[in-house]
């Protein structure tokens, strides 16, 4: 049987919006300004493709053109999400995302249509067999857009050795213990994908994030998780309590709207939002980017002292 060895994606990891242009393109030089930003910021990887990168607005082969130059600019290690409405569509883009030098996959289960557990094992299982051990394969458990992995059904899938770790995005903190207490026998990656619990996920024993807040302030997430790691309870109780202070102004947004307008006010062109917003949503941007501007520097000082 199969097993990977652990530390696949371990630390923290961002969750990258895509910059785009005009029109469903994505625009390069901008997301290697990016990159370059996050691997100064100190970040452990890059996730690109995700629900952050809003990948499904995105055709096969310019996806697979991103995430290869990506790699090659990239000083830190790229994991990269495959996911796709159909089998072949994610197999297709898994097997180019390795050749392009991917550090692991996160793999979703087919988006838009709902599926049963027995139909997501089937995949998962199909989608293993297909990429034979190729690189680390991480279940990407994201239930607010695609169909959902049961806890149940991720610890069978992990316990069979073919799947390096999990990115858990449900923010379910019974879901966290029931695949923490499985990790203790099975040995996988547990990654957690709702901001909104990771430093209590962290100190718990997570091995890691991957973090759309971090696109934005990555030195918040950086700060917060050596603080962690150096039992530094009160700094980090600190830098979570402004992590949780930038959650609530970005939920009032459609997913990822406001983590986009937070990079732009980093200095990062981000290009348009994919869909236009309505008149609360535009109403509320002018008041979230004076928030963010005033609470920024604040922020950056707190997580340089926490480091020092």
């Amino acid at each position: 049987m199969l097993r990977y060895v652990k530390r696949a994606a371990c630390g923290v990891n961002v969750a990258a919006i895509t910059p785009r242009r005009e029109g469903p393109e994505a625009d390069l030089a901008t997301l290697f300004d990016l990159i370059d930003f996050l691997c100064a910021a100190g970040v452990d990887g890059i996730c690109l493709m995700g629900s952050t990168g809003e990948f499904l607005h995105f055709g096969l082969e310019e996806r697979m053109r991103l995430v290869g130059l990506a790699i090659k600019r990239s000083r830190v290690p790229v994991l990269v999400g495959v996911g796709h409405s159909t089998f072949d569509g994610a197999v297709a883009l898994a097997r180019d995302a390795l050749d392009a030098g991917a550090a692991a996959l996160l793999v979703m289960p087919p988006y838009f249509f709902r599926y049963g557990q027995s139909d997501i094992r089937e995949f998962y299982l199909g989608f293993a067999r297909e990429l034979n051990g190729g690189a680390p394969l991480i279940l990407y458990n994201i239930p607010q857009f695609s169909s959902e992995i049961e806890a149940g059904t991720a610890i069978e899938l992990l316990a069979t050795g073919r799947f390096a770790g999990i990115k858990d995005s449900s923010g379910r903190w019974d879901d966290f213990v029931q695949l923490k207490a499985a990790r203790e026998k099975h040995h996988f990656d547990l990654l957690v994908g709702n901001d909104a619990i990771y430093a209590r996920a962290r100190e718990a024993g997570a091995d890691g994030v991957i973090s759309g807040c971090a696109c934005a302030v990555p030195e918040l997430l950086v700060a917060m998780d050596r603080a962690i790691r150096q039992g530094n309870a009160g700094a980090a109780a600190r830098l979570d309590a402004r992590l949780q202070e930038f959650i609530e102004w970005i939920q009032r947004f459609p997913a990822p709207v406001g983590v986009r307008e937070a990079v732009a006010l980093r200095g990062i062109k981000t290009g348009p939002h994919a869909v236009p917003l309505g008149e609360e949503a535009q109403a509320r941007l002018p008041e979230f980017r004076e928030w963010f501007r005033g609470w920024l520097p604040a922020v950056i000082e707190e997580s340089r002292h926490a480091q020092a």
